[in-house]
């Protein structure tokens, strides 16, 4: 993302959810860049004012000015912006912000099948893990041919395989031993998670 910081066209797309924890309503808060990578997640119990202002300090900090913000109509924006005296690159609009919208689609499928979080270090964890898992696959799809389409997700699966073979035996333990090997997941080691995530998207798309 660094290489990109100084693109004079880079746009945040930023968007809270709600996510369900014990019984009780949390705040995922998510930053989109304007070809749909995720570029930060935060969790909070409010979305007020200092939390609108935390999640962007810390998208900012980690990631550079961007020439557009681009957000829903939630009044926390605007009150966190003025005081960052970035209010003058504030976009709002109906379908503006079609694209962090549609983000969390990916989190909500993975959130049923999990049956939810329990706390909000689990939360927080997973959902940095997951968009660092939606970046890797995000071929873009809608840009490029079947052939290039699938040529690109086969070199992505081998890259995420490769690094990961060598902690199998050590997450083979963890699980023997007892302890939940990917916690939450209910699978033996991420590549099993990877797989079982992105098959149906491998099988409609290819």
């Amino acid at each position: 993302m660094n290489h990109m910081r100084g693109f004079r066209h880079w746009h945040f797309h930023l968007d809270e959810m709600y996510v369900k924890m014990n019984g009780e309503m949390v705040y995922l808060w998510r930053a989109v860049d304007h070809e749909g990578a995720v570029l930060e997640s935060f969790v909070t119990k409010k979305r007020d004012k200092s939390a609108a202002l935390a999640f962007m300090k810390k998208a900012l900090k980690r990631h550079g000015k961007a020439e557009k913000i681009v957000t829903d109509g939630l009044k926390s924006y605007p009150a966190a912006m003025k005081e960052l005296g970035n209010e003058h690159r504030r976009e709002m609009g109906r379908w503006l912000n079609n694209r962090a919208e549609n983000s969390h689609l990916p989190f909500r499928r993975r959130e049923r099948a999990m049956q939810r979080f329990r706390r909000m270090k689990s939360l927080q964890k997973f959902a940095s893990v997951h968009a660092s898992f939606q970046n890797h696959f995000n071929s873009e799809r809608h840009l490029v041919d079947r052939q290039t389409f699938k040529a690109r997700r086969s070199a992505a699966l081998m890259g995420w395989t490769a690094p990961t073979a060598s902690n199998c035996a050590r997450l083979r333990s963890l699980h023997t031993s007892g302890k939940e090997t990917v916690r939450g997941t209910g699978y033996q080691n991420w590549n099993g998670y990877v797989e079982a995530h992105f098959s149906d998207s491998w099988s409609e798309r290819g």
